[in-house]
């Protein structure tokens, strides 16, 4: 089914052949893109208009992709993000991710994995959940990318939120290494890191800061267990 045309994206890509490939394949499914080839001016439109995603590239003229990240979260826009990037190692993704960004693909990609992406980013800006979950001791804010046990709380980074997030929705069940890496991080090499067993253990500290140490366990020959 084609979008409505209300859907509005807007495209940050310095380089001419690609960025004028995305905004005329997109306006193809059917979206209202505006597009951009400056970091500056992607920023002054994230600002002043209301798109309902974002496909940014890191590597801009003016303000490079990550400071545009920093700056559209530290003013409160929610606005999903997809990162385009030529950097494709796991540090660059990670700290993508932590910026504020939804999701990314490295370049080159295939049209259409994008265009899956890209559905998902609406979809979760559409979805309309609840801002907070709750795990027995917790809450989880997910907008403010907090952990909330009155009255203390502590702010997560977007991984960790993610995390914190899909161990609340499988509460009380193992959950494998496998099984994060596919769901969370959406990468079957971060098997081939310590990169989750690095975030879990950062999750942990956190939790300990509000007063809900020992919340993850570790299922011995499985990965994880948050219980409440």
């Amino acid at each position: 089914m084609t979008p409505s045309t209300t859907v509005r994206i807007l495209v940050v890509e310095d380089e001419d052949k690609l960025r004028r490939a995305l905004q005329r394949g997109l306006e193809e499914e059917g979206y209202d893109v505006v597009a951009v080839e400056d970091g500056t001016l992607g920023l002054e439109y994230a600002l002043a208009e209301d798109f309902d995603c974002l496909v940014l590239d890191l590597m801009l003229p003016g303000l490079d992709g990550m400071q545009i990240l920093s700056e559209l979260r530290a003013k409160g826009r929610s606005a999903p993000v997809l990162i385009l990037t030529a950097r494709g190692a796991l540090e660059e993704r990670v700290r993508g991710l932590d910026h504020g960004a939804d999701d990314y693909l490295v370049k080159p990609f295939a049209w259409s994995e994008l265009l899956a992406r890209l559905r998902v980013c609406l979809r979760r800006r559409a979805s309309g959940e609840a801002t907070l979950l709750r795990a027995g001791r917790i809450d989880l804010d997910r907008v403010h990318r907090r952990l909330i046990r009155e009255p203390r709380q502590v702010e997560l980074t977007v991984r960790e939120c993610e995390l914190m997030e899909y161990l609340i929705r499988r509460l009380n069940q193992p959950v494998s290494r496998e099984e994060l890496a596919r769901e969370v991080w959406r990468d079957p090499q971060t098997l081939q890191t310590n990169i989750i067993d690095v975030f879990v253990n950062a999750l942990r500290k956190k939790l300990e800061k509000v007063g809900a140490s020992g919340m993850i366990q570790t299922v011995r020959g499985v990965g994880y267990q948050l219980r409440d």
